[in-house]
Formats: C-alpha cells, sequence, structure tokens
C-alpha cells in the first residue's frame, strides 16, 4: 500500500515548529477529542480502517524530531500501529463522570515523543456502547485539519463505513508556499508576508529589550505594510487580562467536561430573531455561564470582561484535508461583566463584527511562522506576553448535520478540546453535530477543580435569551424592562451542586429541556412565528400598562 519509506528527514514548517516547541508539563499541546458510539467497537475492524483511511496520511506515520534549532519529521521504521491503539474500560459502572475522569488523565499525560504523536484510546462498555478517546499533537495539524481527517474514517451509513477504501487525498508536504496560498485571500503577496514574518521576529526581539523604541519603530514603519504593523502593534500594547477565578499559576493536570447536546434550531431560532450568528449566540451563552461561576464563587467580574483567543481558519477550501497548521488567531472580547443576557449577546456580536474587518489573524499566523523560524529562547517570551493577554481559547467546529458511522457503529455524540498556550488555563469547545449542540470545557484542576459547574449553565444561559426573546425582548432596553434585576435570567437557572460557594435562589419556575423544545417547536420553530409571538406580547402590554408591576408586587 504504501511505496518504501526513505530514511531521510523533511524540515517541518516554521509554524507546525512553533506548536511543537510550546509544549510544556503545564500546558501539552495536544488535541483531545471523544466520540461515544453504540454498540461494541470491533477492535480489528477498527484497526483496517485506520490502515487505509487513517494511515493514508503519511504523516502519521512519522515523528517530530529536534535537532539543534530545527524541527524535522522523521518515519517511525518501528512503527507498531498496535502501540497507537489501546483498549481501556472504566472503573465502576462506567458513568458520563468516569469517562470524563479518564479523559481528564489523558489530557494531562504527554505523548511518546519517540513514536508519531497520536494514540486512540477504545473505552469498551460505556453506556452499552463505546467511546474512543483520540488525542494527536497541535504540530500535526490544526483542529479543523483533524476534524476532517476524522470525518474520513467514517460514512453516511454502517455498510459503508465498514469499506476499507483508501482516502484519495494526500499528504503534501508543507514549504515556504504556503504563506502566499493561505493568505492569498487577504490579497498579500508572499515576499510580502515572508518580510512581514521576518520584521515581526525581529520586532518580538527588540520588544523584549527595549518595548517603547520597538513600538516607536513599528508605528513609524506602518506605511510598509499598512494595517499588518498596525495590527502588530495594537497586539503588542493589548493590556494583560485581569486575574480572575480562571488565571493563576497552572498545575500539571486537566480537568474536563461537557454539558448535554441542546438542539441547534434553538440556537438558530434566537440569532434568527435577535440578528446575531450562530457563533454570536453560542458564544455569549458560553460568556453566560463564566459570569455565573464567577458570581457563584463570590467574584465580582472584571468591568472590562475577559478575553478569549478564537482561531480563525487560513485554509482554502481545496485543501481542507491537507494537515498542517494554517489558521490565525484572534482576541474575542466575552462580556462576563454585562449581566443583561441581550446587551451580553450583542455585545459578543459587535466584537465579531469587528473582528472580521481586522487582520489579526493573519497577524497571529506571521508570528507563529516567525516564531517558528527564530531561536526557541525568542518563543518562550514572546509566548507568555501574548499569552497573558487572554484567559481562556474558545473553539466553535460546526459538524456533519446528519448522523455518521465508523467501523460499523453510529456514532452518538462527540466532543474535542484544544490546547491552551502559555499561562492560559481553560478551553472552551462548541461543536454541532447531527443537529445538536455540544459545549465542552477544559481547565487547569488548580483553578477550576469542578469544570461541570459551568459546563451546567451552558443550557441555561440559552434558555435565558429563549425566553426573553419569547417575551418580546429582542432589544436590551426590552430586556431589561423583563429582568428586574436580572429575574427572567434567575427564572432559568438549574440549582448549582452543593460544592458551590453560593446557591441559585430561582423564584420563577425552571424551564426543562422538553419544555423549551416543545415552545420552540410550537413558537419558535421559524423568525415568522417568533416575531408574530413578540408582536402578540407588546399588544398585550400597551393594553395592560402596569402588567409588569403588578407581576412584580405578586
Amino acid at each position: 500500500m504504501f511505496k518504501a519509506l526513505s530514511s531521510s528527514r523533511e524540515p517541518m514548517s516554521r509554524v507546525d515548529t512553533a506548536w511543537l516547541r510550546m509544549e510544556r508539563p503545564t500546558n501539552l499541546m495536544m488535541i483531545t477529542s471523544v466520540l461515544t458510539l453504540e454498540g461494541a467497537l470491533d477492535i480489528a475492524t477498527f484497526k483496517s480502517v485506520l490502515s487505509e483511511r487513517f494511515l493514508a496520511f503519511r504523516r502519521f506515520r512519522q515523528r517530530a524530531v529536534e535537532i539543534a534549532s530545527q524541527s524535522f519529521w522523521e518515519f517511525d521504521k518501528d512503527f507498531d500501529l498496535n502501540w497507537h491503539v489501546r483498549r481501556v474500560a472504566l472503573p465502576g459502572l462506567a458513568t458520563k463522570e468516569e469517562l470524563e475522569e479518564y479523559v481528564s488523565q489523558m489530557a494531562s499525560t504527554p505523548l511518546d515523543k519517540s513514536k508519531p504523536l497520536w494514540q486512540f484510546h477504545i473505552v469498551e462498555n460505556y453506556q452499552g456502547g463505546t467511546a474512543l478517546v483520540t488525542r494527536v499533537h497541535h504540530c500535526y495539524a490544526d483542529g479543523m485539519a483533524l476534524v476532517q481527517v476524522l470525518l474520513s474514517l467514517t460514512d453516511t451509513t454502517a455498510a459503508a463505513s465498514l469499506e476499507l477504501r483508501p482516502v484519495k487525498t494526500r499528504l503534501k508536504v508543507d514549504g515556504g508556499t504556503v504563506f502566499q496560498r493561505l493568505l492569498e485571500p487577504a490579497r498579500l503577496g508572499f515576499d510580502q508576508v515572508k518580510a512581514f514574518g521576518e520584521k515581526a521576529a525581529d520586532a518580538l526581539v527588540n520588544y523584549a529589550k527595549d518595548p517603547e523604541k520597538t513600538l516607536d519603530s513599528l508605528k513609524s514603519g506602518a506605511h510598509e505594510i499598512g494595517e499588518i504593523v498596525s495590527e502588530l502593534a495594537t497586539a503588542i500594547t493589548l493590556s494583560d487580562d485581569p486575574h480572575t477565578v480562571f488565571r493563576g499559576a497552572l498545575g500539571v493536570s486537566k480537568r474536563v467536561a461537557w454539558c448535554e447536546p441542546i438542539p441547534l434550531e434553538l440556537v438558530k431560532s434566537v440569532g434568527k430573531v435577535l440578528d446575531c450568528t450562530v457563533n454570536d449566540v453560542l458564544m455569549a451563552c458560553a460568556a453566560g455561564a463564566l459570569r455565573q461561576y464567577m458570581l457563584d464563587m463570590g467574584e465580582t467580574p472584571p468591568d472590562i470582561g475577559i478575553r478569549a483567543t478564537v482561531p480563525v481558519n487560513l485554509r482554502p477550501l481545496e485543501h481542507a484535508k491537507k494537515l498542517g497548521n494554517h489558521f490565525g488567531l484572534v482576541f474575542l472580547d466575552l462580556p462576563v461583566h454585562e449581566a443583561n443576557p441581550i446587551a451580553r449577546l450583542f455585545a459578543v456580536r459587535a466584537c465579531m463584527l469587528k473582528l472580521k474587518s481586522s487582520r489579526q489573524a493573519i497577524v497571529s499566523f506571521g508570528l507563529l511562522a516567525a516564531l517558528g523560524l527564530g531561536p526557541a529562547m525568542v518563543q518562550r517570551p514572546a509566548l507568555e506576553m501574548f499569552s497573558r493577554k487572554a484567559t481562556a481559547v474558545a473553539t466553535n467546529v460546526p459538524g456533519p448535520p446528519a448522523p455518521l458511522y465508523l467501523a460499523g457503529c453510529k456514532i452518538t455524540d462527540q466532543m474535542f478540546w484544544v490546547p491552551q498556550t502559555g499561562s492560559v488555563g481553560m478551553g472552551l469547545s462548541i461543536l454541532s453535530y447531527n443537529g445538536m449542540v455540544h459545549f465542552g470545557l477544559i481547565v487547569d484542576k488548580k483553578n477550576v477543580p469542578l469544570p461541570n459547574l459551568i459546563v451546567q449553565r451552558f443550557k441555561p444561559e440559552l434558555e435565558k435569551l429563549l425566553m426573553l426573546t419569547l417575551l418580546g425582548a429582542h432589544t436590551v432596553e426590552h430586556a431589561d424592562e423583563f429582568s428586574d434585576a436580572s429575574k427572567a435570567s434567575r427564572a432559568c437557572v438549574v440549582p448549582v451542586v452543593p460544592q458551590a460557594k453560593r446557591a441559585v435562589v430561582s423564584k420563577m419556575p425552571v424551564l426543562r429541556h422538553d419544555a423549551i423544545t416543545k415552545a420552540a417547536k410550537a413558537r419558535v420553530a421559524t423568525a415568522e412565528a417568533t416575531t408574530a409571538t413578540i408582536a402578540i406580547t407588546k399588544a398585550v402590554t400597551k393594553k395592560v400598562p402596569n402588567l409588569s408591576a403588578k407581576v412584580k408586587n405578586r
């Protein structure tokens, strides 16, 4: 199936080198994922699928090698698929909590650098089926590419997923022209971007020696690369994120958690009425969940909010299955200080719109290339400087809208977590699959020992937005009217577990998932239906002006 494996080393791209060097005991550079499957996964069949489809990408037979200041890809002469596929069993009743504990352990355990940096862990007898935990080092590919690779292992029917046909797409070796290909949509030539990468590397070294002089130099030279240099100066001068319960000295143990899936149609309905994207709604819900956790821990959210770095794909569609790291990062404001759910959503939308017209993603891609080009001693202080400017990494990946099958088994749920860099200790993951939305979290155990206290708040945050939308509170002012000291918000909050320092008291009935789903189908199946409900609510309110006051006094 494969040609004779060459013993020669292939140079690693600059960006992939940067990700390889980011590995720290406190932040392992692994992308971790978990799939839950119906029925028992046949090990032999699964290995056959991997051999034909996964290993069709030759990179997965190679290990990362660092020699002096250079990094290479080298074929593993002793490659053994059995070492990369492990069978495990959970203790006790094999509940979701026990699976979360196992995934947490795997996310805290480094991969063996003497071998290709990936593994599949098959968890047998998980809730009558199988769980598949995957770990792949970030230097092999970014999250978008790995999602495509994992999807190539699946099919839309059980029978098709058993066919051992090889994947047609083969790995293409990265070269210097990756800049020109990836940044062409931004209308930047290769020579220009290469020059910017070298300038960025020099700027990072000079900034460590003389920050003020370096910033003046960058700003005065803005005419050379226009907005690019301006964005770099802005990124460097960005203030550090405030200290919160989410930031602190990192340990070596991670904790993961994920919530029960949420119907995607609910998210779309809220977004249509409030003129926001699905991504806006989901990120606003995440910000709300973080805010509520901070309040329950007795901490007042900072007035300026917190930031998350968000990966932006720079990969052309025709290269969706090409390995390597082809993305940039932007800083997204998470308005955890905003108590009004509608105002919080609109704040996220405003930041998203601003980022769409910026070049932050291109700047960060150039910086990663510059860091990979420069010595490792330059990368560490530069990485630490930029990681202080954010509290979390947030990723939202749209998945397949229909169910998929792997080696004859139907995939019921899936979740993933991307690594954090430098001093960042939290990662937010949002994934849509088969008409449902999945929200997951990975945190540093020293700072957030119980991540479930956060993920359990994600669905209630969506329910708050849905309730306010149904009540006609489609502006900040309307939300304030219905919110009287956040009453509408408290109405949907699920009581927290006893470990929380402060209980959330709800004065109104909790909106259960089935009730929300029923209401959504009846009243917000389309934007027009929701708009009609709002109009009726407004009409009733006009006829009974003191309705809100009467409800309040009861």
